[in-house]
């Protein structure tokens, strides 16, 4: 924002009381208006209601909205081509290369851009064990981005150590500054550019909070692998032995409301790192998917949105009485809830446990013929999450429509993976079988049929297999091998319905659902061509068979 009336706003008199010596002409940016430094929450409101960026809901959430880009843009993503990094990253459809030179020239004109206007700065850290934690700095346009980031990171604890932080990565976010495609060479006018070298990263012409939160996320799935810990886009929780369980998934698969279980603790609903220490969550937040949210299936993150700090994207309102409506999709599928970890009644304060005792793979099948639960072998595990698949559901990213779309997304988090898939997955390996993990794929997608004829898992019934795994029910009870995939499934698990566990008993006519299996397993077959080369035979040796 430009205040050319030099408009008092409510928290100018204390701005720059929680400045950090290392200030913002370290980047560059010089002859700026006014600069807002770590505001606290209630500051952050005020600013935000001011400048008219968003609305306070009933209860006290707030509501943005993100204008034209309601999810990621991943084909405007970028990562500068150069020597400390080049040779490091798993150039291709999501780590599409950048000339320096053109970044240089981005960053100056973006310099340029925003002298005389004001900017809002959240200093904090991404990584919650301490030996791997990264001090980065999120530079705003807007204030409730800035809110964005002080919910969804890890703070300073005190004045000081906001006074004496010093980033190691910085990210800056100004929606309303365009990238030139005949000059950047951009995609679009939308660019989400990383620097490893420069250790920046610029985010322009795009509202959506999620690129801020992914974009950090892109920058320790580079950062971490390199020290040995392997990072993962997973929920993590932790019952009350001390055992440690993770959910890898895509967004709308089911890692947010799986994780949030009342009878165990939350470690965190998206990011961690896997360390010699233990499993750490890489945030200090949790953004979760709120469309037809349901306060009975989902209480603990139901709750959240009707809380004073939690942010709402995308969320339609009543604007007389202020109640939000969950269940619309106005402007997209993929709202959205930003909330502190600590709104969740049984988060782990420390945001860190012990090494997992299970690994569970979820994937969303809208072919409706994957089983619901399958234990896997090593390099079957291996195998399945080099491969990722599952099916993108609710408009997470840019261009995808209502329907769910089969995809396979390596490490199920293709588009923030840098390295090449193996290297994740050999760290994955290797940490479960020093610390005896037992690695299981759930399906949390459709049954009796694909998508529009069958009808999706209900979460009753994942929540018991997932219940019967972290109990160890499932440890002795009769498996059946899977005769294309070669994993083993149970035969039974309590309350859970035969016809659910075998899906072919939930199809009415066997024939045609043996065709669409057999099909799934033709596209496992052709995707993961384009890792054999980097994965080992045995590996390889471990997909379907037909």
């Amino acid at each position: 924002m430009m205040n050319l009336l030099d408009i008092k706003t409510p928290a100018q008199g204390q701005a720059g009381s929680l400045r950090s010596d290392y200030g913002l002409a370290n980047h560059g940016l010089t002859n700026l208006a006014q600069v807002y430094w770590n505001l606290p929450t209630e500051a952050l409101y005020e600013e935000v209601i001011f400048r008219t960026e968003a609305r306070i809901t009933r209860q006290g959430p707030l509501v943005a909205y993100t204008g034209k880009h309601t999810a990621r843009s991943a084909t405007d993503k970028f990562i500068v081509r150069e020597p400390s990094s080049e040779d490091r990253v798993w150039w291709g459809q999501y780590n599409r290369p950048m000339a320096p030179d053109k970044f240089n020239d981005l960053v100056h004109r973006l310099q340029g851009f925003l002298q005389g206007r004001d900017l809002f700065v959240q200093d904090c850290y991404a990584g919650a064990d301490p030996e791997f934690r990264l001090p980065i700095r999120i530079i705003t346009e807007l204030a409730w981005h800035s809110h964005f980031a002080r919910n969804m990171f890890l703070l300073p604890l005190t004045n000081d150590e906001c006074r004496r932080h010093v980033p190691e990565f910085t990210i800056i976010c100004v929606p309303s500054f365009k990238g030139v495609q005949q000059i950047d060479n951009t995609a679009s006018e939308t660019v989400i550019a990383l620097n490893f070298d420069q250790r920046l990263g610029i985010i322009g012409n795009s509202a959506y909070a999620g690129e801020i939160k992914k974009t950090v996320f892109t920058i320790l799935n580079y950062l971490l692998p390199n020290q040995g810990v392997l990072s993962m886009h997973c929920s993590a929780n932790v019952g009350h032995d001390g055992d440690v369980a993770l959910f890898f998934g895509l967004s709308g698969t089911g890692k947010t409301t799986l994780s949030a279980d009342p009878n165990r603790g939350l470690i965190g609903d998206d990011e961690h790192g896997w360390s010699d220490n233990g499993v750490f969550n890489i945030e200090g937040g949790c953004y979760a998917k709120v469309i037809q949210l349901s306060a009975t299936a989902e209480p603990e993150i139901y709750s959240t949105t009707h809380m004073f700090g939690t942010l709402l994207e995308n969320v339609v309102f009543d604007p007389v009485t202020r109640v939000i409506d969950l269940d619309s999709d106005r402007f997209t599928e993929n709202t959205r809830a930003s909330y502190p970890l600590e709104f969740i009644g049984n988060a782990v304060p420390e945001k860190r446990a012990g090494h997992p005792k299970n690994v569970v793979l979820l994937t969303c099948d809208a072919s409706g013929v994957m089983p619901p639960i399958a234990r896997l072998a090593p390099d079957q595990a291996l195998y399945q999450f080099v491969s990722g698949y599952t099916s993108k559901v609710g408009g997470t990213e840019v261009g995808l429509g209502r329907e769910p779309e089969m995809t396979f997304s390596a490490c199920f988090g293709g588009p923030f993976m840098v390295h090449h898939p193996y290297f994740y997955a050999d760290l994955l390996k290797r940490k479960m079988l020093r610390y005896g993990a037992t690695c299981w794929l759930v399906n949390t997608g459709w049954i009796g049929g694909p998508y529009g004829i069958g009808k999706r898992i209900s979460i009753r019934h994942t929540r018991a297999l997932l219940n019967a795994v972290l109990s160890g029910q499932l440890t002795d009870v009769r498996y059946r091998v899977d005769p294309i995939f070669g994993f083993e499934v149970p035969t039974v698990c309590g309350e859970v319905p035969a016809s659910v566990l075998n899906p072919s008993e939930s199809w009415s006519d066997r024939n045609v659902y043996t065709q669409k299996y057999r099909q799934l397993a033709s596209r496992f077959i052709e995707n993961f061509r384009k890792f054999e080369s980097g994965c080992p035979p045995e590996v390889v040796a471990a997909g379907p068979r037909l």
